[in-house]
């Protein structure tokens, strides 16, 4: 555990050496991996870390530092450290601390910690991906070969204080468990996953069913084909339809807004989506993986509609980007030991719908079920969109043939406008979710 007073004692000495304003941040985990290929451990990774960050203001110029040192001659030497560099630093009209009226922080328990992590001895953890490798390996002859299977596990503290009177805290801790099978078939060779990741060791799925789930997602792709160009519908499954909403995120994140670096700058209170798009982001929800009780400025997490029926309701911003663009802090600031906070999120997900995914499918004549994305083709600044893809050809509404070696490409604009149906089908695999959705008409290019 570590001591808060540490951050207390670092505020009163960056106060008294003549910081006008200042903030600490101290963090200590332990992170642990093991990863497990064709029966046989092949690496293995279990450490921890400590440290300490400053950041001080001098009437607007900012300055900041960390260490590992936390004894007081470290603490002192990061008090100097800071104030150096504030020395030498710019003015900047819009650096500060969020007001006193908006620090806080969430009451009750978030569910952010199980012990059972912990408790779990590292040969049992290792078992756990034996055994989720060896399911997938007995689960169809044409898996011949594995890529691995990985445990992983984080538990952690974190403590934040300011000179404005805040001082908050909170542990953590996570795992997880993937597989990574191999199929041939002839010349035919594909690879897929599947993976399981929650705050307790007891909120995971069983090795088994992730194996045997990995193993289905890998044959079902094998004798993939191109297909000819033309414009269909595209069906995102829900780990890809997830990627469509970070890239909403980094298109109403403050700093991108402010720098006019996003196709949604200066659109808040319009239309930019279909009528049924609602997507939330939400740091308050037990358990999750993006909730804690407050922002990394002490300003309290919170649940923030970014789109409500298809109208941009809110940017995400911290302190700093809501000044900049005259707004208020939505609880949203982001960032490691030091330097100014970026701008993340809690829980953002997009709302789900009624349909289940398998009705949706069999309304589609013709079209691309996509259940993996390739390379980086996303420009948030124009919204242009361009990724490699693979998945499953619909044909008179059922997956006809595995597909691959195709890019979809179009617009984030259109798409958001395109979004035509959401699945049912909402699941959080990580602090990002999104359902099975349909892209009215996207360009699929093949052959």
């Amino acid at each position: 555990m570590i001591d808060p007073e540490i951050a207390r004692e670092a505020i009163r000495l960056a106060q008294e050496k003549g910081a006008t304003d200042s903030e600490c941040t101290l963090a200590e985990g332990e992170e642990f991996s093991a990863m497990v290929r064709m029966r046989a451990l092949e690496n293995l990774k279990d450490a921890g870390s400590r440290g300490a960050g400053l950041r001080v203001l001098v009437g607007q110029r900012v300055g900041s530092a960390y260490t590992s040192d936390l004894s007081s001659e470290g603490i002192r030497n990061l008090v100097d450290s800071a104030l150096a560099i504030a020395d030498v630093s710019t003015e900047d009209p819009h650096a500060g601390l969020p007001d006193p009226s908006e620090l806080g922080s969430l009451s009750g328990d978030l569910r952010l910690y199980s012990d059972d992590i912990n408790q779990l001895a590292t040969p049992d953890r290792i078992r756990q991906a034996l055994e989720a490798e060896e399911a997938a390996l007995d689960a169809d002859p044409r898996i011949t070969n594995s890529d691995g299977a990985t445990f992983g596990a984080y538990t952690g503290e974190r403590v934040f204080a300011n000179s404005r009177g805040f001082l908050g805290s909170y542990r953590s801790s996570s795992c997880s468990l993937s597989a990574t099978p191999v199929a041939r078939e002839g010349q035919s060779m594909e690879r897929s996953y599947w993976f399981s990741y929650a705050r307790s060791h007891a909120g995971l799925e069983s090795p088994a069913a992730i194996g045997r789930r990995a193993a289905e997602r890998t044959v079902r792709r094998l004798g993939a084909r191109k297909v000819p160009t033309e414009n269909v519908p595209v069906v995102f499954d829900p780990l890809t339809a997830r990627t469509l909403i970070s890239d909403v995120f980094g298109a109403v994140e403050g700093d991108a807004v402010y720098r006019k670096a996003s196709f949604l700058a200066g659109k808040l209170g319009e239309r930019i989506a279909s009528e049924n798009v609602t997507i939330i982001d939400d740091g308050t929800l037990p358990g999750r993986l993006g909730t804690s009780p407050f922002d990394d400025e002490g300003v309290p997490s919170r649940r923030t509609v970014v789109i409500e029926k298809g109208v941009l309701k809110n940017y995400l911003l911290n302190t700093y980007t809501a000044r900049k663009l005259g707004l208020r802090t939505t609880g949203n600031a982001a960032r490691g030991l030091a330097g100014n906070a970026g701008v993340g999120h809690g829980n953002l997900f997009l709302m789900s719908g009624e349909r289940s995914p398998g009705d949706i499918i069999r309304g589609i004549r013709k079209g691309l079920y996509v259940t993996e994305l390739l390379g980086q083709g996303v420009n948030t600044v124009t919204g242009d969109y361009s990724r490699g893809a693979a998945g499953m050809w619909i044909e008179n509404g059922e997956l006809a043939y595995p597909v691959s070696e195709v890019t979809v490409a179009s617009n984030l604009e259109r798409m958001l406008m395109d979004i035509e149906c959401i699945a049912s089908d909402l699941e959080f695999r990580g602090s990002v979710a999104s359902p099975t959705l349909v892209i009215r008409e996207m360009t699929v290019s093949g052959k």
